[in-house]
């Protein structure tokens, strides 16, 4: 089944406007968003990439952090029109995931997303349904939080539970990332914290005094896309900030299914946006002991404080703390 293609020049306006208050809503906690396949094909060209790029950027920090996901079965549970998993395809390829899973409260949801799958990778063996049983190998989850029921949540962990590995990307809101970091906690015992994380205790946000902090970072949209007509155009029209690419993440793998290999262990996770100002700049960190905001003075690490200058993805450092002050310091940019 070749998938249904949509052009720039033919969008459906009326129907992205619609999609975009349903999200916006949470509409498809009643019901399926997608009355068409051409509702589909819109969004997959629009608002699914935007999703593509938070997907890109997780996918690029666990490269940096030297993970792949163990081989098997990709299951993406919720797929809509099945950017994420193309996205996990296309990173870690067929020899480790010769076989996709697709499952949606829609079917033209599902018949949708396994066309494209197909389209981009032709060997690919898709099967769809959820697994009522046994093991669901590496599964995917893409803003699927705010469109749940408690009940429907608690399903979720179940299934969760019987993975070998999660990769799990929410918005980056205050109310979905302490969704998601509610999901953490219940789940830590169980799965080795790949990422954002550097280390499996508590959630420091969750301590009395951080209610208002949430766990996100920024996606980097693509390179010249703020001068591409049709992108612009979309944003104007949906009201959009193309530049703003916040989310939230988990990345999760079964403790003892392998090794452990963390060679950031001991660092500290940047949340947010690092504040830079003249001469120094100020990093919201969360370590194993807990999170606190930091300064960082341009004359103890000229190098990393020009990457926070020059507006790079700083996401991991590891340096010396004295109380409030961060020196010695080494950084990862993704």
């Amino acid at each position: 089944m070749k998938p249904l293609e949509v052009s720039w020049d033919r969008l459906d306006w009326a129907a992205l406007a619609r999609l975009r208050d349903g999200f916006l809503s949470g509409v498809g906690v009643a019901g399926a968003y997608w009355q068409s396949d051409t509702d589909l094909a819109n969004y997959d060209l629009t608002f699914a990439q935007r999703i593509g790029w938070k997907w890109d950027a997780v996918l690029g920090e666990l490269k940096l952090r030297g993970w792949t996901p163990p081989p098997g079965e990709l299951f993406d549970w919720g797929c809509g029109s099945g950017v994420a998993s193309r996205c996990v395809l296309r990173e870690f390829g067929l020899e480790n995931f010769p076989t996709l899973r697709l499952f949606d409260r829609s079917t033209l949801a599902i018949d949708f997303a396994a066309a494209r799958a197909k389209a981009l990778f032709p060997k690919l063996t898709v099967n769809f349904g959820a697994l009522t049983e046994g093991c669901t190998g590496t599964l995917v989850l893409s803003h699927v939080l705010n469109e749940l029921s408690e009940a429907e949540r608690e399903a979720l962990l179940q299934l969760v539970r019987r993975a070998d590995a999660v990769l799990w990307v929410e918005p980056g809101t205050h109310t979905d990332s302490r969704a998601l970091i509610a999901m953490r906690e219940r789940l830590r015992e169980e799965f080795e914290v790949v990422a954002p994380c550097t280390h499996r205790e508590t959630c420091g946000q969750l301590a009395l005094g951080n209610e208002r902090h949430w766990c996100h970072t920024f996606a980097a949209p693509p390179v010249g896309l703020m001068a591409d007509s049709h992108w612009v155009r979309f944003a104007q029209r949906m009201g959009i900030d193309l530049r703003s690419l916040p989310y939230s993440f988990l990345a999760l793998e079964r403790r003892g299914l392998r090794p452990e290999t963390d060679k950031f262990a001991g660092w500290s996770r940047v949340v947010g946006t690092p504040r830079v100002y003249k001469g120094f700049a100020k990093l919201f960190c969360c370590a194993a002991a807990g999170v606190s905001d930091l300064t960082l003075q341009k004359r103890d690490a000229p190098d990393v404080f020009k990457q926070l200058k020059d507006e790079e993805r700083v996401l991991l450092v590891d340096g010396v703390t004295a109380g409030e002050k961060l020196t010695a310091v080494k950084a990862t940019v993704g």
